[in-house]
Order: structure tokens, then C-alpha cells, then sequence
């Protein structure tokens, strides 16, 4: 009994073994994005083909609530704190009737918010400086491919009338 409840004290609040092992954490993500960009660009009156080609398929759609679509998005990473986001779209027969969602972030931002700056402890670049892109090898030239000779069965067809 003693070596079980020594066990559970060399456990971290951060879930770490002894501040050394740390358990593995998955990316948890579900449900649809909806950025900024996207619902700027749908309007009162839309058929719903046209809401589902700009936000994409709904993550709930209630058999209750037919005239009711949700989109709902959350991410739990490690590293990251977790985010939850609903933006729920209500209908009138096949017109959009309006939208309520909270203040939702810019594609940029959403992605500048889920990307991680440092692993390990060393900062991430995520684009090349002027000097690495210097650097890199210049593409080769490709020759212009050459066409294929045709290949396949010759065919010798009879004459369509008689002589």
C-alpha cells in the first residue's frame, strides 16, 4: 500500500512522472471553422446550397429543428488552451434567416492562435529569411517532354460500298 500512494506523489500537477516522463497528449479536433472571411460573405436570403458551399456541412443538423444548422468547432492541444466556438444558422423554408455567432477570428488569427511558437524550447520559423532562400538549390530545367509515338493495332477496314 505504501508503494502505491508513493506512486501517485511522484506524480506532477502537470502530469509529468518525477518533472522527467511526460505522458503523450493528443490533438483533440472537431467540428467546422467558420473564420471571419467566411461569414462576411454569407447574407439574409441565401438558399441553404449556397450557406453549405461557403461554411460547409453542418456539424449538427436536428431532425427537431430542421430550419436549425450548427456549426460547432473545439480544439484541445496541449500547449494551446482549449477553444469552443458555435455559430448557429436558422432558416425560413430554404432562405437563410440570420446567424448568431460570437466574435469570431480572422483565418490568420485563428491560425497564429493554434500554431505552437517553440518546441522544445526553441522558436519556430515558420517562413525563410531572405538569406535561406538565397541559399536553396536552384531548380533544375526540365526538358520539354517529347511526344510519344502513337502506338496500338494497325486496322485495315473493307470498303463501306461495293465497287
Amino acid at each position: 500500500m505504501a508503494g502505491v500512494l508513493c506512486g501517485c506523489s511522484a506524480i506532477s500537477q502537470d502530469g509529468s512522472l518525477l518533472g522527467i516522463v511526460t505522458p503523450y497528449r493528443i490533438e483533440i479536433v472537431q467540428g467546422n471553422v467558420v473564420t471571419k472571411e467566411q461569414l462576411a460573405q454569407v447574407r439574409p436570403g441565401m438558399t441553404r446550397v449556397q450557406v453549405r458551399d461557403l461554411l460547409g456541412s453542418p456539424l449538427l443538423t436536428d431532425p427537431f429543428h430542421a430550419d436549425r444548422w450548427d456549426y460547432v468547432f473545439t480544439i484541445v492541444r496541449p500547449g494551446t488552451p482549449p477553444q469552443r466556438r458555435s455559430v448557429i444558422v436558422t432558416f425560413e423554408g430554404d432562405r437563410l434567416q440570420k446567424i448568431d455567432a460570437p466574435e469570431l477570428p480572422s483565418e490568420h488569427e485563428f491560425v497564429s492562435q493554434i500554431t505552437r511558437s517553440s518546441i522544445g524550447g526553441k522558436p519556430v520559423a515558420l517562413e525563410l529569411t531572405p538569406e535561406q532562400v538565397a541559399a536553396l538549390p536552384a531548380a533544375p530545367k526540365a526538358a520539354p517532354p517529347t511526344p510519344a509515338p502513337a502506338t496500338g493495332p494497325v486496322r485495315v477496314y473493307p470498303p463501306l460500298e461495293p465497287n
